[in-house]
């Protein structure tokens, strides 16, 4: 078992129920203003594009915030800044529901964005020493997160709709404050000084190393900017392309919702296969995925395009469980905060640049250009997978 034995007064079941409702707290809370924006414009007498760019600086602190904060969970304690990541995000998106100007209301989505860029490399670090399976638990953790994409904006619009869009602050902050009492009192600062955990549950030969790092990189770069790209135009691309089908909104909306079902069930499903196999087993044959589906998408449209559409998701999010446990296997106990904390700041970074990305190759070409250009992109993703080594198990002493 994965689990720290200094840390017995820790349940880990519990440790792991409290990380994987703060992913999908993370998520939801840093979309709720795209979805409130449409309504706040008229209230507060600002034009949508006049509104939107507040949220800029949130979503950079949430990248750049990571290197901060994963050094933090390593020095100091991964509990206790994931009590300030629940109470700050929390009493932040309070915040934003009572602010009166312009000024209030991005100093609030700052905030917002700066505790939640605790999460990513506290929570999964933590994640990982607690798991007895550690595949499963990140590809169910991945779930967790997805959701939040997923009902962010579905539970925005209901509240905004029916009690106004400060209260699709205000309640969840609030419910999110509570969730951090209940973390404080009920999960203790575990020391992990002299830890029979500090080591990696994986290593590869000292001198193919470089290509562990070397292969995350590219990966990370690769599939950070794919997947935002993805996330990001899949909607017009679908008010575009399925147009045959359907021209309602709300459904177009469930057909997407529908796809990222099966993102979801793949990372589950990746996440147990990487308990079984070694990681280059599992890597190398999803590499190969999202490259030719990509490239299929910028010439179809209607049912073809869905179908494809689900290879691209799929793809997509089953890399993105695989870096994250590639981190989780290869680093030591004390230095897993910092790695994560890396590997989230250069895919942040990445996956912020795409949107631009994606307008300019849209404007270029539309989304066959922009669909080959990232197929091209994910041919990366292969050559990453074929670099990595061959991993070398650790000792089972680890586990007991």
């Amino acid at each position: 078992m994965n689990s720290p034995k200094n840390s017995s007064s820790n349940n880990p079941s519990r440790v792991i129920s409290f990380v994987n409702a703060g992913h999908f707290i993370d998520h939801y809370a840093m979309l709720i203003f795209a979805a409130a924006v449409i309504i706040m414009g008229p209230a507060l007498g600002m034009a949508y594009s006049e509104l939107l760019p507040y949220a800029t600086p949130g979503f950079i602190a949430f990248g750049a915030g990571s290197l901060i904060t994963g050094w933090l969970g390593d020095r100091w304690s991964r509990r206790h800044m994931m009590v300030i990541f629940f109470v700050g995000i929390g009493l932040s998106m309070i915040s934003v529901g009572f602010a009166q100007t312009p000024l209030q209301l991005g100093a609030a989505l700052l905030s917002i964005g700066i505790f939640a860029s605790i999460y990513h490399p506290v929570g999964t670090a933590m994640i990982v020493s607690y798991a007895e399976k550690l595949g499963a638990q990140m590809g169910i953790n991945g779930v967790w997160g997805n959701l939040g994409v997923a009902s962010s904006a579905l539970v925005t619009g209901v509240i905004g709709q029916y009690l106004g869009w400060r209260w699709a602050f205000i309640v969840p902050g609030t419910v999110t404050v509570l969730i951090g009492i209940a973390f404080a009192m009920t999960v203790v600062h575990e020391d992990r000084k002299g830890s029979r955990q500090a080591a990696a549950q994986v290593r590869v030969a000292k001198e193919d190393m470089w290509r562990v790092v070397l292969s995350l990189l590219i990966v990370v770069i690769a599939i950070s900017t794919t997947f935002n790209a993805v996330t990001v135009a899949l909607p017009k691309l679908f008010a575009e392309r399925l147009a045959d089908l359907t021209r309602s909104p709300a459904l177009l909306g469930v057909i997407a919702a529908g796809v990222y079902v099966f993102g979801a069930m793949t990372q589950y499903t990746i996440g147990k296969l990487l308990d079984r196999y070694s990681l280059k087993t599992v890597a190398l044959p999803l590499s190969f995925l999202l490259a030719p589906f990509l490239y299929l998408a910028a010439s179809l449209s209607n049912l073809p395009l869905i179908v494809v559409s689900i290879g691209i998701v799929m793809g997509a999010f089953g890399q993105v469980t695989v870096n994250d446990a590639m981190v989780g296997k290869y680093t030591t106990e004390e230095w897993r905060s910092r790695a994560y904390a890396v590997r989230y700041f250069v895919g942040f970074t990445a996956a912020g640049a795409s949107v631009g990305l994606v307008a300019w190759l849209y404007d270029q070409g539309g989304f066959s250009m922009m669909l080959r250009a990232f197929a091209a992109l994910c041919l990366l993703a292969i050559a990453a997978a074929i670099i990595l080594p061959r991993e070398i198990r650790a000792p089972a002493a680890q586990a007991g």
